[in-house]
């Protein structure tokens, strides 16, 4: 089977650049480990910047369909003491440039936006090589291939398409999260609700921290942050979730019961997410016929724009492929150059302590910082 545009990962990024290349009549065929749209969660809240997740937004001609996912009230922000005290609040006026949707549901609408068959699921890639001339063969696991003139690896931190252009791979940032849900919280846990507010709930010390914010039906979806080697984690029975509840909870001990209520009264097993990131300033010289984007990409600690970045990959990539339809290297070029800039400018903003993704400054004085400065007029 030959193609000219594919697109290995059916996440944001991959299916923000099938629906650019479909508003402008270019077809690509996206191909996706995953059996089915629903075969897993897609993850929690997303906060969808107007600077750039929205630009991606408006090139995929889906503006008003993001508009009816918008959770009104979610870009209130508050950050606590490990008391409970609150340091800093914020309410949601209406004019922030950040509104929160789910990402499943935000997933959903790209979805719905490509005709059928555009995305072939479960095809999950085992290898991947040149050919020459610019063309590259994939073949799927169950030993099915897939030639084309242009190959994007839109398949995230352990893309099997990225050694085609680096030899970098992910490393441990020394940090890990621990995901817990509470669920029907305003009845269930009146205080940790209280405690999270109606949108975004940050409590912050150097090498521990708890993020917390308000879901889709009353859902509190907390990341709780702890600096420490892989080791430490896998000294933790996380296969027991009162083991591992209670083993992560000690951690906290001190802190205001509504906040270690986060982790001790979650309604699932406590999920332990380990944190890796690309070299920053990662690029690679063009090779011929393919390119990356989002975390295949640019892989970065959280800081609040990973998956913005890579709509607005997507975004870019098609709108470069759609300029030059007839010069597919000058296309990749333009858009890599930009990319390259961009996602380097991203991992090194000021501020990045506001997403804890600098343990030794990760203190409640130190966002509060972050957050008045960033209100502050150019």
């Amino acid at each position: 089977m030959t193609t000219d545009i594919t697109i290995i990962g059916a996440g944001l990024g991959g299916l923000t650049l099938a629906r650019v290349l479909y508003v402008h009549g270019i077809p690509a065929t996206v191909y996706e480990a995953e059996p089915s749209p629903t075969a897993r969660s897609q993850g929690g809240m997303l906060d969808i910047h107007d600077y750039n997740g929205q630009l991606a937004l408006e090139a995929a001609d889906l503006m008003d369909e993001f508009r009816g996912l918008i959770l009104e009230g979610r870009q209130a922000m508050r950050v606590l003491e490990p008391d409970g005290t609150v340091l800093f609040e914020k309410a949601d006026d209406g004019t922030g440039g950040r509104p929160e949707v789910q990402r499943g549901e935000l997933r959903q609408i790209l979805l719905e936006s490509l005709p059928d068959g555009t995305v072939q699921w479960g095809h999950k890639v085992s290898s991947t090589r040149t050919l020459g001339e610019g063309c590259h063969e994939v073949t799927f696991d169950d030993g099915s291939t897939v030639v084309t003139r242009l190959l994007v690896g839109a398949d995230g931190a352990w893309s099997r398409v990225r050694p085609l252009l680096s030899t970098a791979t992910p490393e441990y940032i020394g940090k890990s999260v621990v995901e817990t849900y509470l669920f029907d919280a305003d009845t269930l846990h009146p205080a940790a609700a209280k405690a999270v507010g109606g949108g975004s709930m940050i409590a912050p010390t150097p090498g521990r921290e708890i993020f917390a914010h308000r879901e889709r039906d009353d859902t509190l979806h907390a990341y709780v942050g702890l600096s420490e080697p892989q080791d430490w984690f896998a000294a933790i029975d996380f296969a027991d979730a009162a083991v591992a509840t209670a083993r992560i909870a000690q951690e906290f001990d001190g802190w205001a019961p509504e906040l270690t209520a986060l982790i001790t009264d979650g309604d699932i097993a406590p999920v332990l997410r380990p944190l890796y990131a690309l070299p920053t300033g990662h690029w690679w010289d063009r090779v011929p016929g393919v390119t990356l984007l989002g975390d295949a990409a640019h892989l970065s600690a959280p800081n609040g724009e990973g998956a913005n970045l890579a709509m607005l990959d997507g975004a870019e990539l098609g709108q470069a492929l759609a300029a030059q339809p007839d010069d597919i290297e000058a296309a990749l070029t333009a858009y890599e150059q930009a990319m390259f800039l961009r996602s380097t400018e991203a991992a090194t903003f000021e501020g990045a302590e506001a997403h804890g993704t600098d343990p030794d400054n990760s203190t409640a004085h130190a966002l509060i910082t972050a957050f008045t400065r960033h209100e502050q007029p150019q």
